[in-house]
């Protein structure tokens, strides 16, 4: 019988890691390193996470440490990869361990840009349709059923119903590389002018803008102001806001929608539940990305 992969004793657990994803740090060669391991679906899990276009494929990220060159600049870099071992269980990817000034906000969205706009060479393993993909997913819990408990009702309502023309509606816009998650965690260090990123787990082929719109969601600075970082030569600015905007709405509202959800589980009125610590953040996002919101209706 094959022995179960099981991490060495001597690792260090790291917090975080996507879905179906678990890190360590590693002194290895006088080094260090983040390990993550990528385990293998299961029979009863969706089919989709082995659809090598879907953004939620389980082994992008060891086919990024393989092939390295579709996300090499110009913008974002990633670390440098060690070895890709590959077992029954999974795949166990190694990453240079990434010490230095984390980016500024606006530095993130120029190099978001930059990344876009490049020429690239799709590999087969790219994702695609992320924000489709991710609407996907709220549809299959109901859409926004909490929300339409809310003031916002009519507001979620409209977009909600609206989504088919706006996903159409980004298909025809200008497509360029995406990194696919566009959150502080991942934008490790500056290295010169470009921002070495981390967790390629969604890497793909979207709209020009997409990424802005999503990295709005955190970061400090207004969504006009990214807009305008982002906006380096080769990209068109009116196309890129419509792509950042619909991203930057659908995607606030869908994060409201979880947590809200989690939290109406409890007892007591949804009212009530809007100043809680874990619902609260996600209510003041879509509050600051209102004027997106507003632009979509």
């Amino acid at each position: 019988m094959t022995p179960v992969w099981e991490p060495h004793p001597d690792w260090q657990p790291l917090p975080g890691g996507p879905s179906g994803a678990r890190l360590w740090r590693v002194e290895a060669d006088g080094r260090g390193w983040v390990v993550k391991r990528l385990a293998r679906p299961d029979v009863d899990e969706p089919a989709v996470v082995g659809r090598a276009d879907h953004p939620g494929y389980w082994r992008r990220e060891a086919h990024v440490a393989q092939a390295p060159g579709f996300v090499d600049g110009p913008g974002l870099v990633p670390a440098g990869f060690g070895a890709v071992e590959e077992d029954a269980d999974g795949v166990t990817v190694w990453a240079e361990e990434v010490l230095g000034e984390p980016p500024t906000g606006l530095l993130v969205a120029r190099c978001l840009g930059s990344f876009a706009s490049a020429a690239y060479d799709a590999p087969a393993w790219a994702s695609r349709d992320l924000l489709r993909r991710r609407l996907e997913l709220a549809e299959q819990r109901g859409g926004w059923r909490t929300l339409a408990r809310t003031t916002l009702a009519d507001v979620t309502a409209a977009l909600w119903d609206r989504r088919s023309h706006w996903l159409a509606r980004l298909e025809q816009l200008p497509q360029g590389r995406l990194h696919g998650d566009a959150v502080p965690g991942n934008f490790l260090a500056t290295r010169g002018a470009e921002v070495v990123t981390a967790d390629w787990q969604a890497v793909g082929v979207g709209p020009v803008g997409t990424d802005v719109g999503y990295w709005a969601l955190s970061s400090r600075e207004d969504f006009e102001v990214l807009l305008d970082a982002f906006c380096v030569p080769g990209v068109d600015r009116t196309s890129a806001a419509v792509a950042a905007r619909v991203t930057a709405a659908y995607s606030v509202l869908s994060r409201a929608e979880w947590a809200l959800a989690q939290a109406a589980a409890g007892e007591g009125a949804l009212a009530g539940k809007f100043r809680h610590p874990a619902v609260a953040p996600y209510l003041r996002a879509v509050q600051r990305q209102f004027p997106q919101i507003e632009a979509l209706l």
